[in-house]
């Protein structure tokens, strides 16, 4: 966690603080960006532009709340306009919609995580954006409708289908992974 002289010394565009705080914070907001992206080099651009505007923006954060917090906002708003900008996912008006069911998908310790990451990385555009700030970053729906300007229906609708997509992705590894085993 970076400490306040290092994020004023960044306020004054100080390189070996800049090259520092980078360091510091790096990893975590990759791995955020690695959830919002389709890949490995998608994520990678994606906190490269988020360094951009911190380092650009820095003097606008006031000390009030989490630093790391802060950056990681830039982080997801920046995936977020990414997407939006490329107009990659097509998101799922509410009034389109009948009923749709709510699909757990169910925490086993026979998928590895690492297959579930890749799984969550292989939903369709706006089902993982969704999925992801809702389930792992903790984003409420309403945060979510503002923030990708869609409303709330269709942010629980668009998680919905992305838990149902998952569960046939572990239930199709499972049946796989159990043809192997046997």
């Amino acid at each position: 966690m970076p400490n306040k002289k290092l994020i004023k010394l960044c306020q004054k565009n100080d390189p070996k603080a800049q090259k520092e705080l980078y360091h510091a914070i790096s990893p975590k907001l990759y791995g955020s960006c690695l959830r919002y992206a389709p890949n490995k080099a998608e994520a990678q651009d994606i906190l490269q532009d988020t360094f951009i505007i911190i380092f650009k923006k820095i003097d606008q954060f006031k000390f009030k709340g989490s630093f790391e917090g802060w950056c990681k906002r830039i982080a997801v708003n920046t995936a977020l306009q990414r997407f939006r900008g490329a107009k990659v996912y097509d998101l799922v008006n509410e009034d389109q919609l009948k009923d749709t069911e709510v699909v757990e998908v169910e925490e086993s310790d026979d998928v590895p995580l690492q297959k579930l990451l890749f799984m969550v990385q292989e939903l369709p555009e706006r089902y993982r954006l969704v999925f992801t700030m809702y389930v792992m970053d903790g984003y409420s729906h309403k945060e979510i409708a503002e923030m990708m300007k869609i409303t709330t229906g269709t942010s629980k609708s668009n998680l919905a289908r992305a838990r149902k997509h998952l569960q046939l992705m572990v239930q199709t590894w499972r049946e796989s992974h159990n043809s192997n085993a046997g």
